[in-house]
């Protein structure tokens, strides 16, 4: 069975920080490319962060130099660091595993979403 249990969402002020966790069960982890998304309401789900599964990341312009995503093969799991987070960052948080297989096949997991929200 496959999962990704997400944790470490809450409301926190403007400037304040948070670190979402993803652990993932049931594939073959340390083989796919991590990524967190986030939406807001009436917005499209935008990538925030990816992984590669060496360690390579990328990021949404709109967060480089605040958050930081990093992964642990060793315990199947991605943490995502939010930091000096803003009111725009309000949104779900979703962690995303996937894998493309010589670009026949696209596989996708979705872990349930954890709100963050930025308050003031």
């Amino acid at each position: 069975q496959v999962q990704l249990v997400e944790s470490g969402g809450g409301l926190v002020q403007p400037g304040g920080s948070l670190q979402l966790s993803c652990a993932a069960a049931g594939f073959t982890f340390r083989t796919y490319y991590m990524n967190w998304y986030r939406q807001a309401p009436g917005k499209e789900r935008e990538l925030v962060a990816s992984i590669a599964p060496r360690g390579d990341t990328d990021y949404a312009d709109s967060v480089k130099g605040r958050f930081a995503i990093s992964r642990d093969n060793a315990e199947n799991a991605v943490y995502l660091q939010l930091n000096n987070l803003q009111l725009e960052d309000t949104g779900v948080y979703f962690c995303n595993a996937k894998r493309t297989v010589w670009g026949v096949k696209e596989t996708n997991y979705w872990g349930q979403g954890t709100q963050v929200t930025v308050s003031s």
